[in-house]
């Protein structure tokens, strides 16, 4: 099948793009903005805070505001891209993403650099499923897996570039740079990503393309995803069993039911719900969510300890975490050279096994060194957990099933971050609020408990090297 052409020639009856890998350097460089884009004004938030005089929840806000826009609208995002084609989606949301980094580094308020925040997750959430459909569509076979890796890389490895650029930024020229640094690559990615993407489907060409937006269907999965990212993020302060948690997460499950039901009943719906039933699909955003948690749980803990505990600095911080990037680069890249031979199933359950091998020593042993020796050995492993969870879900999805089954997966990742950072911030309130070490050790041992649960859950959820291409209309196989 093509992932270029409007209508798919039959297999194997067309040349690759020759300027596919140079593509996905632009596109990855876009979503390298994207996820540097939380970690990065983690670090900065003290200064920040100080400097507009911010109060605690709006300092908060800094971070969530993007967090949820970004999570709670990538399932329309990648419906607008199948809709309407990578090519347009990809350069409206990196434009909107450039605008808003702009804003958000003159803002002089809360009200303007939240609102630039929101104007942010926006474009990220057209940017990052739409560019990822275009890698579905220039790659295929072991290409597509080694592809993967490098996007992969990107998610883990650009995490922890964050923190590393948002030391420097901080440190340096000061806080408004973190969102000053993407304006001039946001310009130079887009006249890249404008000379070398394949045109997508035209909406006038028939088929899937030509389905309409399901508004109503939009709004509903909207708002659901909205307000249950809203509740992890809030958990950690206000309780995983307090009634403001579970009523949120009770208004969110109500509204996915409803979302449901307009599905079944929408002449053109957002998307097919058989997708979800698919095996590959179901453990990929399963290994998604689960390494993802871990990733920020990691970090969470890692950046509290060093800079509150052990008294380093931004600056130190964010080069202590400069291995951790460069573990999370070479886990994923060796993942997306393994999984082809090994198979997501052996490559996941080792990939958990490392991990937790990983947070195993920061439980057990204290000081700086062990947490970030330990947060490296972690990230190693996670990495090649992101080439597996990438390849599951997204290894035998249809061309004009791309941009949502991109969506999807973009998702869960939003939700395991939330996830990760609201059961952690529980588990070590105590040291966080700096009253003792315990919080941290017992955080470290938690990440490693279900980091073992992960890889037993692996042999039985996973599909082996011999499962085929999923059936185009969806079932679980």
């Amino acid at each position: 099948m093509s992932h270029l052409a409007a209508t798919p020639p039959a297999a194997g009856t067309h040349e690759p793009d020759p300027r596919r890998w140079g593509t996905l350097a632009f596109l990855g460089a876009a979503q390298l903005m994207l996820i540097v884009d939380v970690t990065v004004v983690a670090i900065a938030l003290p200064h920040l805070g100080a400097d507009l005089d911010l109060s605690r929840a709006a300092t908060t806000w800094v971070v969530s505001a993007y967090t949820l826009a970004f999570g709670g609208l990538m399932l329309l995002g990648g419906r607008v891209a199948d809709l309407l084609g990578s090519r347009p989606v990809v350069l409206a949301g990196l434009a909107l993403f450039t605008v808003a980094s702009l804003a958000a580094g003159l803002a002089g308020s809360s009200e303007v650099l939240v609102g630039s925040r929101v104007a942010q997750g926006l474009g990220a959430a057209l940017l990052s499923p739409a560019a990822l459909s275009a890698v579905l569509r220039l790659f295929e076979g072991e290409e597509r897996n080694r592809a993967l890796g490098v996007w992969s890389a990107l998610g883990g490895g650009g995490a922890a570039l964050g923190v590393l650029l948002g030391g420097l930024l901080t440190a340096g020229p000061g806080w408004p740079w973190v969102f000053f640094v993407n304006v001039p690559i946001g310009l130079v990615v887009a006249v890249g990503l404008a000379r070398r993407l394949p045109p997508g489907p035209s909406a006038r060409s028939g088929g899937p393309s030509a389905a309409r937006l399901d508004l109503p269907g939009a709004v509903l999965v909207t708002a659901a995803t909205g307000t249950a990212i809203y509740a992890l993020i809030g958990a950690g302060d206000h309780g995983w069993l307090g009634g403001r948690t579970l009523g949120l997460l009770t208004g969110a499950a109500a509204l996915y039911l409803l979302f449901g039901l307009r599905q079944h009943t929408a002449a053109s719906p957002l998307m097919d719900l058989r997708l979800l039933t698919r095996r590959p699909v179901a453990s990929g955003t399963l290994l998604v969510v689960a390494a993802t948690a871990l990733m920020v749980a990691g970090f969470f803990l890692g950046t509290f300890y060093l800079q509150h505990h052990a008294g380093r600095g931004a600056l130190v911080t964010g080069l202590l975490f400069l291995p951790i990037a460069v573990a999370t680069v070479v886990g994923a890249t060796a993942g997306g050279h393994l999984i082809g031979r090994v198979g997501a199933r052996v490559l996941a359950t080792a990939g958990f096994v490392v991990a937790g091998a990983g947070f195993a020593v920061p439980a057990m042993v204290d000081g700086s060194t062990a947490v970030v020796l330990g947060i490296t050995g972690a990230a190693l492993g996670l990495g090649t957990l992101f080439v597996a969870a990438s390849a599951t879900a997204l290894g035998h999805v249809q061309p004009h099933e791309s941009g949502i089954v991109s969506g999807i997966v973009s998702t869960f990742h939003e939700f395991g971050a939330s996830l990760g950072a609201g059961v952690i911030s529980s588990v070590a309130a105590a040291s966080i609020a700096g009253t003792t070490t315990s919080g941290y050790v017992h955080g470290f041992a938690v990440a490693g408990g279900v980091a073992a649960a992960a890889a037993l859950l692996c042999l039985v959820s996973v599909p082996g090297r011999t499962a085929g291409p999923t059936h185009p209309t969806g079932g679980l196989h």
